[in-house]
């Protein structure tokens, strides 16, 4: 496995509240963290049906503008009585015209479950896949899941997005209830930073 022995990192998101968030997480290393935004790059589009082809689209257009090695993620929960869906599209299903609204998403996908009597458990699980790519057009994929179930009503004000309907498998609330603290333990994006702060300490 190829090793990140630069010490420069750009952050391939325009989402202030994510590099915050990495650089949190990568700044103990001795890393210098800048993000696509603050170089001024443009997003480009995202064309692929799944969540690493996504985020090597996000990286390597990162990596190859800037000459430095690059980290993007691409997440969404996935249903599996849905084929899948939201998946790579989870954002799109709350895009409104004043911005994204997740009630109405949730209730999108709970009225489609129910419009095609899905059997409970409705299974669902969480994905984020970070790829961190180079200039040379070498990349490395790390994956985190977490399992669980849709819930309705939803239940919970903490967290983001679907958190309030996602029931994680063993526990007994919600993303939406739980401590942050708790829910970042165990949470998709967790799982997959862990593998890569890993290859880090490997580096």
């Amino acid at each position: 496995m190829r090793k990140l022995s630069e010490k420069s990192l750009v952050i391939a998101s325009h989402n202030q509240g994510k590099l915050i968030e990495i650089r949190a997480l990568l700044e103990p290393f001795g890393y210098q963290i800048t993000s696509a935004a603050e170089l001024g790059f443009d997003e480009p589009e995202e064309t692929e049906d799944n969540f690493a082809g996504n985020a090597r689209i996000k990286a390597h257009f990162a990596a190859k503008n800037s000459g430095l090695p690059a980290l993007s993620d691409d997440s969404g929960i996935a249903v599996d009585a849905l084929n899948g869906a939201p998946g790579v599209y989870t954002a799109n299903w709350a895009e409104t015209s004043n911005g994204r609204d997740f009630t109405m998403a949730m209730t999108k996908v709970w009225d489609r479950l129910e419009d095609i009597n899905a059997p409970e458990p409705r299974v669902a699980r969480f994905v984020c896949t970070l790829c961190l790519a180079w200039p040379d057009g070498d990349d490395l994929l790390f994956e985190g899941k977490v399992e669980g179930r849709l819930i309705w009503p939803v239940r919970g004000a903490n967290g983001f997005g679907f958190d309030p309907m996602f029931l994680p498998d063993g526990k007994t609330q919600t993303f939406g209830e739980m401590d942050p603290a708790e829910k970042h333990a165990m949470s998709h994006r967790s799982v997959a930073f862990a593998q890569l702060v890993a290859c880090l300490r490997d580096a």
